[in-house]
């Protein structure tokens, strides 16, 4: 069994660095602090693990063909381009604001969509629900990896490891995104340049997605 957790644990790591994954994660965390960037991550990692293993058990009793299981994929593309094309929007309607202030000695740097600066967390319930629908997209490779350990059967134990690697790579790759954060998105522009190269990456990965 410990084997098989391990083998969980190295697919969540390589499920991870698929493109559609690390361009929603760059999406939500591109100019967040240190704490945001990383409970966003975890959320969406959370998500994406809690959708694998509702569509992985539903799919064990139920038998569906490869058309339908294909769907996931249009959704996880469907929705990254959304995400790409609601950033361009921003971007191109100069809804970007940026505002620096200091408590202090500390400068500390304000970010957000729109014209009045206001404090909610949307952005968390958002990168949870997101994790939740593109997880739709990764059952076929969840049921392949799993029908190696315990004749497929899915459990708690599974899901946890499995878990746990997409959380390590996107932890890494998110405080990857918060260093961008501290080092180049100290002015307008950059932020701006930042989120149309997000968005136009989010349209081709979905592109991608769908003529795969």
């Amino acid at each position: 069994m410990e084997a098989g957790l391990l083998l969980i644990f190295w697919y969540g790591m390589l499920h991870a660095f698929g493109p559609d994954h690390l361009t929603a994660i760059a999406d939500f965390s591109i100019g967040k602090n240190k704490r945001k960037t990383l409970l966003i991550t975890s959320l969406f990692a959370l998500g994406h693990g809690l959708s694998l293993f509702i569509f992985a058990k539903i799919l064990q009793h139920t038998e569906l063909s490869e058309n339908i299981l294909a769907y996931g994929d249009v959704i996880s593309a469907i929705v990254i381009m959304g995400m790409g094309t609601y950033l361009l929007f921003m971007v191109f309607m100069h809804r970007i604001q940026l505002r620096k202030h200091k408590h202090g000695d500390k400068e500390h740097i304000h970010i957000w969509f729109g014209k009045s600066h206001e404090h909610h967390g949307i952005e968390k319930s958002s990168s949870f629900s997101l994790g939740l629908l593109m997880g739709a997209g990764g059952v076929r490779g969840m049921l392949i990896t799993l029908g190696a350990v315990q004749g497929g059967v899915v459990d708690f134990t599974m899901v946890g490891f499995f878990t746990l690697g997409v959380i390590l790579v996107f932890i890494a790759f998110g405080i990857f995104i918060l260093y961008v954060n501290q080092n180049f998105l100290g002015n307008l522009q950059n932020l701006r340049r930042a989120f149309a190269t997000a968005g136009l990456v989010s349209l081709l990965v979905g592109t991608n997605i769908l003529l795969g």
